[in-house]
């Protein structure tokens, strides 16, 4: 949950500028008074007629005094908001509570509330409360929902007043407001080994060594309950003090997840589209390879990552991985697409042969880019690629025979350069073609073992 900053409105501010703004505030009812008995005050002056006067006067005076009375009427309102929860997948519904309360010793007349929410999380929620008394609260909630994810502005809560006769509505505007954040959806990934013993993942995690740090490049110095069988006895003659040998343990398996933001490789738009898909697949695989111990990293095509992010990427498996997954919604929520027309800074960020699981969401290649992403292989223990093929997504299931001959040529060239290479359907499961991966990269290591028993 996340709790805004209190605000408050007071009904005296901005006296500066008097009963022209009380004026600015008369209702339709009251600006028909007003017409009316400025109307019948000439017409009693030209017909000479006295009655018609005083009720002229009368309709004249009372929105008047109504206005001046609800504008110099002194007390404070003071609102707080609360989101429940403060980030929600697109498609998932977010819950407002509003309080407001009286912190002057004089009672509130009616009062309308009404926040401020973009269109995109639906109408405008407005409120009437009743009399709240020297001290007392109201609380009022609504629901917000959007399918298109970012970041959203509500607020600031605005409280209308009223007059008993409606003659006159005054509006006052608190200052805080809060921030909805709308993440990608994000899909339950059954446990597969993509890379199966590659280095990096799975079984086939590097080794690194660990007791000494990195700079331990050598046998190092004995220290106080270091076990006497790892002495060594030939740098201990060497160095003429006592050594111990080094030791090894298992380093966290890397996995780096490449998004392809190009606007010219995606068409289309809104929560259907081969973009959106491509933003919620990264979503899933982030999340999944965190909750299963990897130490993950998001790269884009432009070379950025997430900001706060380590040189190895995030931890998983640990106190941390909730701070880090919400770090990478954070970022993903408001990614959109770049100006970009290559893959090669891309390349130039990936260090050589150390980037364990490479798992790429690419949209659609050239020739040029294809070969420059057939070379991230080489930086990578294993690589696994979903290819979302705009000529795919944009047409009708009944036009699809045909559609994917350009793509079968890019796949062919990503899989002869080593990559598990899938092209994703329009509207595919993400499940499904993350089950075909593993089921297209468990064929092709049986062939090639068979290949190498002949």
């Amino acid at each position: 949950m996340s709790t805004a900053g209190t605000g408050q409105a007071e009904s005296d501010r901005g006296d500066r500028s008097g009963i022209r703004t009380a004026l600015t505030g008369l209702t339709t009812r009251g600006r028909s008074f007003l017409a009316a008995g400025v109307a019948a005050a000439v017409c009693a002056y030209v017909l000479g007629q006295s009655d018609l006067l005083r009720v002229g006067l009368l309709l004249t005076v009372l929105p008047l005094v109504c206005a001046t009375v609800l504008y110099r009427t002194r007390y404070r309102v003071a609102g707080s908001r609360r989101l429940s929860p403060a980030r929600v997948p697109a498609g998932g519904e977010a819950r407002v509570h509003l309080r407001i309360e009286n912190v002057s010793r004089l009672p509130t007349g009616l009062l309308m509330l009404q926040d401020r929410v973009p269109y995109v999380l639906g109408p405008r929620p407005r409120f009437v409360l009743d009399r709240v008394e020297a001290g007392g609260r109201r609380e009022v909630s609504y629901r917000v929902r959007s399918d298109l994810r970012g970041r959203y502005p509500l607020g600031p809560l605005q409280l209308r007043l009223t007059d008993p006769f409606g003659m006159c509505e005054l509006t006052r505007s608190f200052s805080t407001y809060d921030t909805l954040t709308v993440i990608p959806r994000v899909q339950a990934l059954p446990p597969v080994r993509l890379s199966g013993e590659a280095k990096g993942y799975g079984d086939g995690r590097q080794r690194s060594l660990a007791l000494a740090g990195e700079d331990d490049v050598i046998p190092r110095g004995y220290r106080y309950g270091d076990d006497l069988r790892r002495v060594h006895w030939r740098s201990t003659a060497r160095y003429g003090e006592l050594m111990v040998r080094r030791e090894e343990q298992p380093q966290r398996a890397r996995c780096t997840v490449l998004l392809d933001t190009r606007g010219i490789a995606f068409e289309g738009a809104g929560p259907d589209s081969a973009f959106e898909w491509a933003v919620s697949g990264a979503a899933s695989v982030l999340v999944h390879m965190l909750e299963r111990g990897f130490s993950v990293r998001l790269l884009t095509d432009t070379g950025s990552s997430v900001p706060g992010e380590g040189a190895d990427g995030f931890s998983g498996a640990s106190q941390e991985t909730a701070d880090a997954a919400g770090l990478m919604m954070d970022t993903l929520a408001v990614i959109d697409h770049s100006d970009g027309a290559g893959l090669s800074r891309a390349y130039d960020v990936l260090r050589g042969g150390s980037e364990g699981l490479l798992v790429a969401f690419l949209g659609d290649l050239d020739e040029e880019q294809a070969t420059v992403a057939a070379r991230m292989r080489q930086r990578s223990g294993a690589a696994v690629a979903f290819l979302l093929d705009s000529d795919t997504w944009l047409r009708e299931p009944t036009d699809a025979p045909g559609a994917l001959v350009g793509d079968g040529e890019r796949l062919r060239m990503l899989r002869e350069a080593g990559w598990t290479a899938v092209s994703v359907p329009r509207g595919a499961s993400l499940e499904d073609v993350w089950r075909q991966a593993d089921r297209e990269r468990t064929g092709v290591a049986a062939a090639s073992s068979g290949e190498g028993a002949s």
